[in-house]
C-alpha cells in the first residue's frame, strides 16, 4: 500500500470521528471508507503495524475495528496468516441486490427539490471524474449517489447499512476487470434517474433504478460465474 493512503486512512479518522462512540468505531470507519474507495483490494492484508499510527489508535483497539469489520462481511481472519479484506461471492452478490432494490427503491419515493439537489451533485462528481479518465473516482462517486438516494430517507440507521453496502460493492467492483467499461454506461443511468426526479416523476424514477439494478446485478454475477469457472479449471 502506497505512503499516501496510509496517510489518508489517518484523514479518515480524523473526518469521521465526530459523533462516533469509540475508537474503534473511528478506526472501522476509516478502513471501511478506504475499502469503497478501492483503496483496499480484496485479498489485500491488513497489519496492525501498518495502521496503528496513522489512526492512532492502539494495537487493542485496531483488533477491535477488525473485529467489526469482520462482523460486516469485509475482513476475514485466516488462521495463522491474518486478517484479509474479504472477496465476495455469487450468494453475496445476489443478498447485496436485493437490499439494494429493497432500500432504494423505497428511498426514492422520498425524493423532493432539495433532495434532487444533491443526487444531482453526486452524478456531477462521476460526469467530471470521467472527463479527466479517473474510473476508479467514477466508481466512487457512483456508490456516493446510491448512497444518497437512501439518505433522502434522512435515517442515520439506513445511512449505516449503506456505507456497509457501499463498501462491498467494491469488492465486487474489483472483480469486474475495466473499471471504464463497468462504469461508463451507467453514468448516463444516473443521470437519467435525477432527470426524473426534477420532473417530480418518481415512479419513473424508480422503474429506471429497478432495471439499473437488476442490469447491474446480472453484470456482476455474470462476472463472478466467469471468475468461478476460471478457478475450479
Amino acid at each position: 500500500m502506497a505512503a499516501e493512503d496510509i496517510e489518508r486512512a489517518g484523514k479518515l479518522a480524523r473526518r469521521v470521528g465526530q459523533g462516533r462512540s469509540s475508537a474503534a468505531e473511528v478506526a472501522a470507519s476509516a478502513l471501511r471508507d478506504l475499502i469503497m474507495e478501492g483503496v483496499l483490494p480484496p485479498g489485500t492484508r491488513i497489519t496492525e503495524e501498518t495502521f496503528m499510527a496513522p489512526l492512532d489508535v492502539s494495537r487493542n483497539t485496531l483488533r477491535e475495528a477488525f473485529r467489526l469489520l469482520s462482523h460486516e462481511r469485509l475482513l476475514v481472519h485466516k488462521l495463522n496468516r491474518g486478517v484479509f479484506v474479504r472477496s465476495l461471492t455469487r450468494e453475496d452478490v445476489v443478498d447485496l441486490y436485493n437490499v439494494r432494490r429493497l432500500l432504494e427503491c423505497a428511498a426514492i419515493k422520498f425524493a423532493d427539490a432539495e433532495g434532487s439537489q444533491v443526487l444531482r451533485s453526486a452524478v456531477e462528481r462521476g460526469e467530471e471524474a470521467a472527463k479527466a479518465g479517473l474510473w476508479t473516482d467514477v466508481g466512487t462517486a457512483n456508490i456516493r449517489f446510491h448512497q444518497a438516494i437512501v439518505g433522502l430517507v434522512g435515517s442515520q440507521r439506513l445511512d449505516e447499512v449503506m456505507r456497509q453496502v457501499g463498501a462491498e460493492l467494491r469488492l465486487g467492483f474489483h472483480e469486474m476487470g475495466d473499471p471504464r467499461a463497468l462504469h461508463e454506461g451507467y453514468l448516463k443511468r444516473n443521470r437519467d434517474i435525477v432527470n426524473k426526479v426534477d420532473k417530480n416523476d418518481l415512479k419513473g424514477a424508480e422503474e429506471l433504478l429497478r432495471s439499473y439494478l437488476d442490469d447491474a446485478e446480472r453484470e456482476m454475477f455474470d462476472a463472478f460465474t466467469q471468475r468461478d469457472d476460471k478457478l475450479a479449471n
